[in-house]
């Protein structure tokens, strides 16, 4: 969480939630859990952590450059993809899902293991093009049926399917104060708490292949199949 909060501070001070900036502390923090729990015979590339830089993996059908790629012997072994959103997300969640399955088949056809970090805020602003909110969206049921679906794939079988998946619903404190623009919402943060905490909101029950809000256990589960390639 302390990770996700200096990520969500980078992006308020930057204004946008395209800034490369709101990345490094994140990735850089899950980079230097793996370095420590894997020791000094594994590489890890990250922004925000040795140095400072992505690596690409060949997958089966393009290279693609993973957020986090650990090495053994210079060689990318696993990869881990992390995905933060705080707005728009009705507008782009078909997006989100296709894309994530996408990159997931290409890189484990290829045969490295792959694992997939899904961050999204429970309240999240809607801007239309000119940066007004024109409403507020929440991360509900609905939402996450198909990530219910994702978790109980076999991933033997469909290569789409990560080897594991961590999904974070986190909560922001609730503004006493209306907010109708993207500065607004930003000023009103930097200037405010701003603290984000898991969110209460009870979902759905998932399958083997989600994790829901439990970082230690997910990371547990990516050391173990690293281990044990």
């Amino acid at each position: 969480m302390t990770a996700i909060s200096l990520s969500f501070e980078a992006f308020l001070q930057k204004g946008t939630s395209r800034s490369t900036d709101k990345l490094k502390p994140l990735h850089g923090a899950i980079a230097q859990d793996l370095y420590e729990r894997l020791g000094r015979e594994y590489e890890i590339w990250s922004q925000g952590f040795g140095n400072n830089k992505e690596a690409d993996i060949q997958g089966r059908y393009i290279n693609k450059k993973v957020d986090i790629t650990i090495k053994l012997n210079d060689k990318p072994v696993a990869g881990i993809a992390v995905k933060f959103v705080m707005q728009n997300y009705s507008q782009n969640s078909n997006n989100y899902f296709e894309n994530m399955l996408g990159e997931t088949a290409n890189i484990r056809c290829g045969h490295i293991p792959y694992f997939q970090i899904f961050i999204i805020l429970d309240k999240l602003p809607y801007y239309n093009k000119t940066k007004d909110i024109i409403k507020w969206e929440s991360f509900t049921d609905h939402n996450i049926t198909k990530y219910v679906t994702l978790s109980k794939d076999n991933i033997d079988n469909f290569f789409h399917t990560p080897n594991k998946t961590l999904i974070y619903v986190i909560h922001a404190p609730e503004p006493d104060e209306e907010i109708k623009t993207a500065e607004e919402y930003m000023r009103y943060y930097k200037t405010h708490n701003h603290t984000l905490t898991l969110s209460n909101h009870q979902y759905k029950e998932f399958g083997d292949n989600v994790i829901l809000n439990d970082y230690e256990t997910f990371i547990q589960k990516v050391y173990h199949q690293i281990m044990a390639l």
